[in-house]
């Protein structure tokens, strides 16, 4: 087996993280497979120890019979990958600078088209240490890295006053459903939350067990999150007074629910989150897999009013507009974004914690870090996405929507949820 060497520049970093992902569905089980570092700083003991990784790491991924994924540093400045651990954490070193630097991911070194961006890491010290994957996620549930991101629309003369300014913002890791919630797994939690104490305004419904379960209302929303936390033994998110004492379970008042945020159960995603989360850790895309957009990616309605919109066939899609609306797929029909999210795009809006309000993005709370929207009530909750009724611009990573909290439902709202560290 051969150590890879490259020289440090001021773009690129010299040295690669390789991790195992599978060739399917994501195991929970997935390890480090395999670093490759190169440059001066490998003494010679240093590489025999590398090489017996590389060894151990590689056997390991031929027994798991799983693909294998590179990282790769670019910066500002020159810099150096000097560690990693087997719980995804690297470490590297770089030239003193206050500056963002970008971590790329490869599947395979053959080609440097292969890159794509993964994360953008703000830098102000010389060692910096940031989570890349997590070998062990929650069941059915995706890795979102710590790091920052460019949010809001990037192409002039389209979309709306609502997506401007571009601004940075900082979002710390999380995890996110891999699949909007389905109808099978709503119905599953609901059963067990109407014997819990819980009420709902809607039972929520769906075309089939593995379709996005729809008419869910958001504050249905947040109660089933709190009973799905607490059916997995998780402590609840959301709270009926300030104190975070009584648990959310029924009613529907714009004064609460009151967030707990540093719980570990399930809840809503920030917007912030979720525009992060879409863009797979490519920024500056229209969407999450690149500028254009085909019945091939995505559950949506196509027509020609937009160039970006270039399918083969127009209308509803015609694999699913079969019987009565709504027109929804089975999850996970299209392929996944860069950190493994599925119909991020397309087929249901999915509701957000925040509260909506056109020039959110002027304000000075747009740009905190893990910002979390307006902090009063103001015109309904954000929902984000698209779905299998709207048109192309709807389905772009930065477009926003929203919707009244109180009653509003219809076959074209439906969620996912996250889970914080």
């Amino acid at each position: 087996m051969k150590t890879v060497k490259m020289q440090p520049t001021q773009t690129q970093n010299f040295g690669y993280l390789q991790t195992a992902t599978p060739k399917a569905e994501p195991s929970p089980s997935t390890h480090l497979r395999k670093a490759v570092f190169g440059g001066s700083l490998l003494t010679a003991p240093f590489i025999k120890f590398k090489a017996m990784l590389l060894l151990e790491f590689t056997l390991l991924l031929a027994a798991h019979g799983q693909e294998a994924r590179f990282f790769r540093l670019a910066g500002p400045v020159a810099s150096a990958i000097t560690g990693f651990s087997a719980d995804g954490y690297m470490t590297w070193t770089n030239a003193p600078t206050s500056a963002t630097f970008t971590v790329q991911t490869a599947v395979t070194l053959v080609g440097p088209s292969n890159w794509v961006d993964y994360i953008q890491v703000p830098v102000t010290n010389p060692a910096t240490t940031n989570q890349l994957f997590d070998p062990n996620p929650p069941a059915g549930m995706a890795f979102i890295p710590a790091g920052s991101f460019t949010m809001g629309n990037t192409f002039s003369g389209e979309g709306v006053s609502s997506e401007l300014p571009l601004h940075s913002v900082y979002v710390s890791a999380f995890y996110m459903d891999r699949y909007e919630v389905t109808k099978a797994l709503w119905d599953d939690v609901y059963q067990w939350a109407i014997n819990h104490g819980y009420s709902f305004n809607n039972p929520g419904l769906g075309k089939s067990a593995d379709h996005p379960v729809h008419t869910v209302a958001w504050y249905d929303t947040v109660k089933w999150c709190n009973a799905r936390s607490e059916k997995e033994g998780l402590t609840p998110c959301y709270y009926t007074e300030a104190g975070l004492t009584t648990v959310y379970k029924t009613g529907s008042g714009i004064s609460y629910p009151y967030p707990k945020w540093n719980a570990n159960g399930y809840r809503l995603p920030t917007e912030a989150e979720w525009e992060k989360a879409a863009r797979g850790g490519a920024s500056g895309r229209r969407f999450p897999w690149g500028n254009t957009i085909t019945h091939n990616q995505a559950n949506y309605d196509s027509w020609e009013f937009y160039a970006y919109d270039i399918s083969s066939t127009r209308g509803f899609h015609p694999a699913f507009a079969t019987g009565s609306q709504p027109y929804t797929s089975p999850v996970g029909s299209f392929a996944a974004n860069g950190y493994g999210l599925y119909d991020m795009s397309g087929n249901i809006w999915e509701w957000c914690w925040d509260w909506y309000r056109d020039d959110w993005y002027v304000w000075p709370g747009a740009t905190q870090n893990d910002t979390r929207g307006p902090t009063t009530p103001e015109g309904g909750r954000v929902l984000r996405g698209g779905n299998w009724l709207t048109l192309a611009a709807y389905a772009r990573c930065a477009t926003r929507g929203s919707a009244g909290v109180l009653g509003t439902t219809g076959n074209q709202f439906g969620f996912r949820c996250v889970r914080g560290l």
